[in-house]
This record gives C-alpha cells, sequence and structure tokens, in this order.
C-alpha cells in the first residue's frame, strides 16, 4: 500500500510539472515507451516509477482528482485503472552542455542516448509561439523511380540520420527513412523534425517573397527605417549584408556563446530585449567580413515582419501552401507572449521530410523559371562573398567557401555549379542544383568528427556532382 501511495504522490509531482527540459522529457520518455509497447526498452525487473490512469474509463478529461464515469458520477479511486511505468533500460545521458537542452557537437553518445533526444526535440518547443501555415488543400505530388541505395542504407544503420531523399528530373530516386530498431519508433513520413539552421536559408526564401511583394524595396536597403533597432548596428547596414553574415556584428554576438556581453542566447529572447541592452549604442565594424551567427538572422525575419505588418500570415500561406503545397502543416517558432512590435519571430522551423523536398523544389522551380523571386536568388548567388575560415571551423556538411543570402555555395568538388546549400546544427543538411534539377534533403541528430561523421562526399556531394539516373 505504502507502494502504491508513493506511486501515485510520484504522479501528482509529474503532471504539476516540477521537473522541466531533458529531465521532464526523460519521464515522458519512460511513459511513452510503456504506453506504446516498447518493452525492449523497459527495465521490468523492478518497481515502477510511475503509473497513468487509464483515461478510456472516464469521459471528462481525466486528472489525479477526478475521473467521471458514463454515469455522471465520479470513479473511486478503487475502481480506477493504471498504467504502470518503468524506467527504461537504454542507458540514457543526458548532456552537460546548454542543461541538457542538446547534444554537444563532440559528444559520442550510445543508442539509447540518441533515441532519447529525437523524442526531446520533438518536445522540445514548450513555451513557444507558433507562426503556423496549414497543410495545402492540394499538397505536391512525386513521382518516384526508386534505387536500392546500399551506401546510403549502410549509413542510417550506423549513423544519426533521420531520413535521405534525393530527387533528380521530377522523381525522388532515393527514399530512405530510419528503421524501427533505430529511429523510426519516433521519426515518421509526418514527423515535424526541426530545421535547425537550415531555418536561416528559409527566413532568406520568405524575404525575397517580401521583396517581390512590394514590402520592402530591394537587398540594398538600409534598415534604418525599423524603430526597435534604432541605435544598434543593424540599423546602419544594408539588407545584403545581413543576409550574407557580414553585418560587422562580430563584437556583440558569437554563434557559440551568444550575445557577449552578457550571454543570452539569441533565439531565447525577443529582439526588443538585445536593442535595449546588449546592442543599444552599438557600432557595426568596417570590415564585411563572413560572421555567421543566428542573431543576424532574427533580425532579418523580424524586420520582414515588421514590414509586412498585418500580412506576415498572409505571406507564409503564399509561399508554403500555395506555392510549395506543403501536405502537413508548417512553422517558425516565436517567443511566446510577445508582441510583434517586439520582434519575437526566430529562424526555427519545421517540417516533415516530403515538406522540405517541396520547399526545396519551390526554391529550384523559382531558379529555373526566373519568377521575380527567382531574380533574388540568383541575385544573392551573385554578391555572395568568401567566408575564408580556417581549416576545421564548419563541419563537413557546411563546408562550402562561401556565403550568399543565408545560404551556403560553391561546395568542394562543384566549381562552377550553382548549388545553394541549407545547413544545420546535428547534419541537417539541404542542397539544391537549381540547374541540373537535383536536390538531396537530409534530416539528422546528431553528426561530429569521430563516429557519427556521416559520409558526406557520397551522401551530399557525389548525387549533385553525378546525378543518380546515369
Amino acid at each position: 500500500m505504502k507502494k502504491f501511495l508513493g506511486i501515485i504522490f510520484l504522479g501528482l509531482i509529474l503532471s504539476n510539472n516540477a521537473f522541466a527540459g531533458p529531465y521532464e522529457s526523460l519521464i515522458k520518455f519512460n511513459r511513452w515507451l510503456s504506453l506504446n509497447g516498447y518493452d525492449q526498452y523497459l527495465d521490468k525487473t523492478g518497481d515502477p516509477v510511475d503509473m497513468v490512469l487509464d483515461r478510456s474509463l472516464c469521459t471528462s478529461e481525466a486528472t489525479w482528482d477526478e475521473c467521471v464515469g458514463a454515469d455522471g458520477k465520479l470513479i473511486p479511486t478503487k475502481d480506477r485503472k493504471y498504467t504502470l511505468i518503468y524506467p527504461n533500460n537504454l542507458d540514457v545521458k543526458i548532456m552537460k552542455r546548454g542543461g541538457g537542452s542538446e547534444i554537444h557537437y563532440q559528444a559520442n553518445p550510445n543508442f539509447g542516448t540518441l533515441l532519447f533526444y529525437v523524442f526531446h526535440y520533438l518536445e522540445d518547443i514548450k513555451g513557444f509561439g507558433k507562426y503556423l501555415v496549414q497543410p495545402s488543400k492540394n499538397p505536391t505530388k512525386f513521382k518516384s523511380n526508386l534505387i536500392d541505395d546500399k551506401i546510403v542504407k549502410k549509413q542510417l544503420q550506423t549513423k544519426a540520420i533521420l531520413s535521405y531523399l534525393y530527387f533528380e528530373n521530377d522523381e525522388i530516386i532515393v527514399d530512405e527513412i530510419s528503421p524501427k530498431d533505430r529511429f523510426g519508433i519516433l521519426f515518421k513520413n509526418d514527423t515535424k523534425w526541426s530545421s535547425m539552421s537550415m531555418g536561416k536559408s528559409l527566413v532568406s526564401y520568405v524575404t525575397g517573397h517580401a521583396i517581390c511583394g512590394g514590402y520592402i524595396d530591394s537587398i540594398d536597403t538600409t534598415l534604418n527605417d525599423w524603430p526597435l533597432i534604432k541605435n544598434t548596428l543593424y540599423s546602419k547596414k544594408k539588407l545584403i549584408d545581413i543576409l550574407n553574415m557580414a553585418a560587422g556584428d562580430q563584437k556583440y554576438v558569437d554563434d557559440n556563446d551568444g550575445l557577449k556581453k552578457t550571454g543570452r542566447w539569441y533565439n531565447s529572447f525577443p529582439i526588443s530585449a538585445f536593442a535595449n541592452l546588449e546592442l543599444k549604442n552599438s557600432e557595426p565594424t568596417n570590415s564585411k567580413k563572413y560572421h555567421y551567427n543566428g542573431l543576424a538572422t532574427n533580425i532579418i525575419m523580424n524586420y520582414v515582419i515588421y514590414k509586412t505588418d498585418k500580412d506576415f500570415q498572409k505571406l507564409l500561406n503564399e509561399i508554403f501552401q500555395k506555392k510549395a503545397k506543403v501536405e502537413n502543416s508548417v512553422f517558425f517558432l516565436k517567443q511566446k507572449g510577445i508582441s510583434d512590435e517586439q520582434g519575437p519571430g526566430r529562424y526555427s522551423f519545421r517540417a516533415s521530410r516530403y515538406d522540405y523536398l517541396r520547399i526545396a523544389k519551390a526554391i529550384m522551380d523559382d531558379y529555373q523559371n526566373d519568377t521575380c523571386v527567382g531574380k533574388y536568388l540568383k541575385e544573392i548567388h551573385e554578391r555572395r562573398i568568401k567566408k575564408n575560415l580556417k581549416k576545421g571551423h564548419e563541419p563537413g556538411f557546411n563546408l562550402s567557401s562561401t556565403y550568399g543570402g543565408q545560404f551556403h555555395m560553391d561546395y568542394p568538388g562543384l566549381k562552377n555549379r550553382v548549388v545553394f546549400g541549407l545547413g544545420g546544427f546535428g547534419g541537417q543538411a539541404i542542397l539544391i542544383d537549381v540547374e541540373n534539377s537535383r536536390i538531396v534533403v537530409l534530416n539528422s541528430l546528431h553528426y561530429n568528427n569521430k563516429k557519427f561523421r556521416y559520409n558526406v562526399k557520397k551522401l551530399l556531394l557525389d548525387p549533385i556532382k553525378n546525378g543518380r539516373l546515369n
């Protein structure tokens, strides 16, 4: 009886969210494994660590205090049914860096830790709002002419890759998703996976549409018409310089440590918070040197929100729902409870694996059809700048020599090829060969220079260079 009461007490604590972040996710992860029958990942040799009320007996939303049956009467505790929750047997290790919120770059986690972090990343949007785009009523349909790619299959079994798609000449040629003995119990065709920094490129794509919609004059517009960032370095810069990560903000922000003055992370606060503290009276350097950071992208995104005003949602609908024709909803994150006037938008974007392909194809179609947005893409390619980085400064999947308008460009072995690259933490990558109609979409959980470094040459560069139909 004492053990039973102890479990109920624990359930009360957990239901009140006494734990936060990855530790709360770990508790939910154990529940999810138990409730979905993944006994192979549970340790049932000892006592349960939690119990969950079977809500099927309740006609109203069940809580620990109330469960009303079909007769309208409260069901006594002794007559209720519970599912016992056992700990997992996966030897999950919560990362130390960043409070455990993500797998740090140098880590070599075991399978259980990787599986847990898939769960955690899918959970880790609490506390944020969304700029949400609903699915298209007529989503883009893909033809398939599939081949059996043994290299891709092997990499999915040994690396932290979740999904791989190769598209050529209007057909999907390679289509692989992590199997159920890896990450497939969590990652599925409709799973909305984080873009990480691939979302930076999507902010640029949205910016191109804002220019073509007449909301912004051109990429040479200076941001001095935005009151929110008055008296900051960004108000003195042209849009193209910020797009190229050459805003002269080296003194104030770093992509590893956030805002240098306080250590605040640029994705955790609205633009107004930085404009009034770390960036107040800041001055840009004279250099137009490449300096990659997420604050620059959030400045761009929130400038577009400011310039489009009440039409921002309309603009997103035009891009993702009507042009890309996504099958599932997609969204950018924003700071919850913060008005658009304060700059709450962040480049973090979520979409399903096929919807990432739909968006990449829309980018390619714009370029090839020479639409207004296509002309924007051609201009940012023409005005790209050299990165001039030391070896090892960027991971292999982003190892291009130039950067233009929030896209990685000029990859090794692809000289004189127009390839737009999107890359993000964990190995996320999309490469778009806009002239030869080839696209690679790779969703990944973790990438490093050791055990979890997937083969960039064979999975990303060679398919773009040589194709798969030859």
